[in-house]
C-alpha cells in the first residue's frame, strides 16, 4: 500500500515504555488541573496505563491567577503522596512548577525560590496574548542565576507562528523547548499542530510533556497524530530520560 494511504498511529501508542513526563497538573486543588484527590488518582492511573514511569508534575505559579508559593506546592505534594501512596510510588511522582515569566518571577529568581525539574532546569511559560516586554533580560538573568530555562509549549504561542525566526532567537538565548504531546493530535487547533510539526522538523524541540489537566486530555491521547513524520517526536520523547 502506498505510504500516504497508511493509517497514522495513535498518540498513546507512540509513548515509549518508561516515559518520563516533565509537565502535568496532577496535584488536586492547587491550580486548573485536578480538582479532587479522585481526579488525581484517575490521572495518575491513566498515565501509568499509557506507560509513564515518572511524572514531575508542575502546578502553575502565576501571580495573581495562581498565587502558589514554593511551600504551598511542596505541602500539596506531600498531601497527595499521603492520600495516594500506591499511585504516587508507582508513578514516582515528583514536583516542580510551571512559572509564568512576569515581574513576580523575576523576584523568585533573585531569591532562588524556584522548584526545578532537575539539575537546575526550570519550566517557564509565556502569556498567550503577547511575550513579556523584558523576556530576554529575564532569560539572561535566569541563566546568570544558574538556571536553565525550558519553555513550555512554544507551539501554542500564536504570535510567533508568523515570525518563526523568533523561535530561533529564543533558542540562541538559551531556551530549551518542551512540546505538548497533545499538540500533534490537533487538540489545540490546526495552527498549533502545524507549528508543532514545523518545530519538530527543524529540530528545535528538546523535550515533550503531557500537560495533562483533566479527563478530556487523557481521552485525547487516543487521537491519531497529524504529523507526516513522527520520528522527530519519538526522539524528543526519548530525550526526557535526562530527567529520570
Amino acid at each position: 500500500m502506498l505510504s500516504f494511504l497508511k493509517s497514522k498511529p495513535v498518540l498513546k501508542d507512540l509513548i515509549p515504555d518508561g516515559y518520563v513526563d516533565i509537565h502535568s497538573h496532577l496535584l488536586f486543588g492547587i491550580d486548573d488541573g485536578a480538582k479532587t484527590i479522585e481526579d488525581s488518582d484517575f490521572l495518575m492511573q491513566s498515565v501509568l496505563d499509557m506507560g509513564f514511569s515518572k511524572c514531575i508534575t508542575t502546578p502553575h505559579t502565576n501571580v495573581p491567577v495562581w498565587n502558589n508559593t514554593r511551600e504551598d506546592i511542596l505541602k500539596k505534594h506531600i498531601e497527595v503522596k499521603t492520600l495516594s501512596p500506591l499511585f504516587t510510588e508507582k508513578l514516582s511522582l515528583e514536583v516542580a512548577s510551571e512559572y509564568m515569566i512576569n515581574d513576580t518571577f523575576a523576584r523568585l529568581v533573585e531569591e532562588k525560590q524556584l522548584l526545578i525539574l532537575k539539575d537546575n532546569y526550570v519550566l517557564v511559560e509565556l502569556s498567550y496574548l503577547s511575550p513579556p516586554f523584558q523576556l530576554y533580560d529575564t532569560l539572561f538573568n535566569l541563566q546568570l542565576a544558574g538556571y536553565t530555562p525550558v519553555l513550555a509549549h512554544p507551539e501554542r504561542y500564536g504570535y510567533y507562528h508568523s515570525s518563526f525566526s523568533e523561535y530561533e532567537k529564543l533558542k540562541k538565548a538559551g531556551c530549551h523547548f518542551q512540546l505538548n504531546l497533545l499538540s500533534v493530535v490537533g487538540y489545540y487547533g490546526s495552527e498549533v499542530a502545524d507549528a508543532a510539526e514545523k518545530l519538530l522538523k527543524k529540530g528545535l524541540i528538546d523535550f515533550t510533556g503531557s500537560d495533562i489537566h483533566h479527563r478530556n486530555h487523557i481521552e485525547s491521547f487516543s487521537g491519531k497524530i497529524k504529523l507526516k513524520d513522527y520520528l522527530p517526536l519519538t526522539e524528543a520523547m526519548k530525550n526526557n530520560n535526562l530527567f529520570r
